[in-house]
């Protein structure tokens, strides 16, 4: 199969290396372009092209291909079979995505309709979800409205973070995509209302939920609020979820919430410390106790644990060194 693969971030390389792999002939990459990153502000490749460029696939960066008539008429002309889209960051025009006979598939790392949009990993955490996964679904001009083919389930862990599910997801979306070619294959070229019938592909349902833009505002953490929320704070936005420690911003990296019903996804030093402080009985943002795991600080409920965290102008650092690199003790204040 001649596959025109979109996509940018890491999440969307093991796709890429996993189409290769399966013999696929990759035309194509359409990735962002290089973009300014890091302290000396240096160009750098997205890590798509980064992998593109070892794999010595062709390359294409528009900066805008909803309005780059050149690069539409470049990819027509490379003669794809299908496009394989995942995380590429643009809403493709309908003249890219009528070019393929096979039509263009995305990988999201959501089960649609939930979190729609930029964003999904972040909000399966930040809202509690108990399971995400990944679906391959019939492009439309839409937002991530178009039919589902096929679609996987997975957990969400209490103590795992975005980059650890995301990690998860981006294998899970390569596995689905080398399993769905072949099923798109075999219906063949046609009028799409008609191969989208023989695919059997599930239209969404009106339930729909929104992976808005997050704002720097987000990364705050408000220590009124319960712990749990904080945590998945933490989880959620890794490694951004900030606080401040004697006027210096705090990143905090790694936290367990210390509440009775969730004792078996607790660590078990984390287990040891639950119903040592009573609720309700301390000022937000207060640290309780100081152990070997870390700093036990007051929320609007439950304490919670705060295991790993980055201080600025530090090194990251855990458990005792970092209560000792904060010269931290009971009732020091956050926030």
């Amino acid at each position: 199969m001649k596959i025109l693969f979109w996509g940018t971030p890491m999440y969307a390389v093991p796709t890429l290396d996993a189409l290769v792999s399966a013999g696929h002939q990759i035309v194509g990459v359409v990735t962002q372009p290089d973009r300014r990153r890091g302290r000396g502000k240096q160009l750098m490749p997205s890590a798509v092209k980064a992998r593109a460029l070892e794999l010595g696939l062709n390359i294409y960066t528009p900066e805008k291909i909803r309005r780059d008539h050149v690069c539409q008429q470049q990819l027509v002309d490379l003669g794809a079979d299908i496009s394989v889209v995942v995380a590429f960051g643009q809403i493709l025009p309908p003249e890219v995505l009528t070019q393929p006979p096979l039509g263009c598939w995305n990988g999201h790392g959501s089960l649609l309709p939930r979190w729609r949009g930029a964003g999904p990993i972040q909000w399966s955490i930040l809202e509690g979800d108990a399971q995400t996964g990944v679906g391959v679904m019939a492009m439309e001009e839409g937002l991530d409205t178009g039919p589902v083919l096929m679609e996987r389930k997975l957990d969400i862990g209490l103590l795992e973070n975005a980059h650890q599910l995301g990690a998860r997801l981006s294998q899970l979306t390569a596995e689905l995509m080398v399993e769905a070619i072949p099923r798109i294959e075999s219906v063949g070229p046609g009028p799409e209302e008609e191969r989208l019938r023989q695919l059997g592909v599930r239209c969404q349902a009106p339930d729909i939920t929104y992976a808005r833009m997050l704002v720097k505002s987000d990364y705050q953490v408000d220590w009124s609020d319960s712990a749990l929320a904080i945590h998945r704070k933490v989880m959620g936005l890794f490694p951004g979820a900030m606080t401040f420690w004697k006027g210096k911003r705090l990143k905090l990296l790694f936290t367990e919430p210390l509440i009775e019903r969730l004792r078996n996804e607790l660590s078990p030093s984390a287990q040891q410390m639950l119903g040592r402080w009573p609720t309700g009985q301390y000022l937000a943002g207060t640290v309780l106790d100081t152990s070997e795991a870390g700093l036990v600080v007051s929320s609007s409920g439950c304490p919670l644990l705060i295991r790993e965290a980055q201080l600025e102008g530090k090194s990251r650092s855990n458990g005792r060194a970092l209560v000792q690199q904060l010269q931290a003790s009971a009732s020091d204040t956050l926030g």
